[in-house]
């Protein structure tokens, strides 16, 4: 089993960078792989997937994201950090963390609970 929780402020200021990280604790280490990424969902709107870190330290990004877009793990706190930079009003959502572990042919996800991110002046 495994656990993912997101922590950050909730409101940030346009043109300023938006930070936040997750927490995650289980057996996921014991996974044969797993993707470590960052979602998000803005009002009325669909997921939006942002990026993520493989077990391997691999990184991808959204293309649409990655200009402005840095996900770092921190493997001696099993903690991800996400930032992102230059934002505006249409970067308020609701931001999750996210663990897909995959052990033979099996695949499962793990979803934190979310954070609202508002950025408002």
């Amino acid at each position: 089993q495994v656990e993912v929780q997101e922590s950050g402020p909730g409101l940030v200021k346009p043109s300023q960078t938006l930070s936040l990280t997750c927490i995650v604790s289980g057996d996921h280490i014991t996974a044969d792989y797993y993707y470590w990424s960052w979602i998000r969902q803005p009002p009325g709107k669909g997921l939006e997937w942002i990026g993520y870190v493989g077990k391997t330290g691999s990184t991808d990004y959204s293309p649409t994201l990655k200009s402005r877009t840095s996900i770092s793990r921190d493997t001696s706190k099993n903690q991800l950090s996400l930032q992102l930079s230059s934002v505006t009003p249409e970067d308020t959502a609701v931001y999750y963390c996210h663990m897909r572990t995959v052990v033979g042919v099996f695949e499962s996800d793990y979803w934190g609970q979310g954070t609202q991110v508002t950025v408002a002046s």
